[in-house]
């Protein structure tokens, strides 16, 4: 497995807990920090994908 993978799905993971952490509190800020970091998770994932299915030959 790729290591973007890995990395992809941490910060997704993260990015999740600091959105709705910001949304709880009332933090517009951490809400769209948590929010751009969950979603580049999201791509670096898809990355790490793309490289894994590379290496298999799809």
């Amino acid at each position: 497995m790729d290591k973007n993978r890995t990395e992809g799905t941490k910060h997704e993971v993260k990015g999740a807990v600091k959105e709705v952490a910001g949304k709880v509190t009332g933090n517009k800020a951490k809400e769209a920090a948590g929010n751009i970091e969950k979603n580049a998770g999201k791509v670096q994932k898809e990355v790490g994908k793309a490289a894994d299915d590379a290496r298999k030959g799809k």
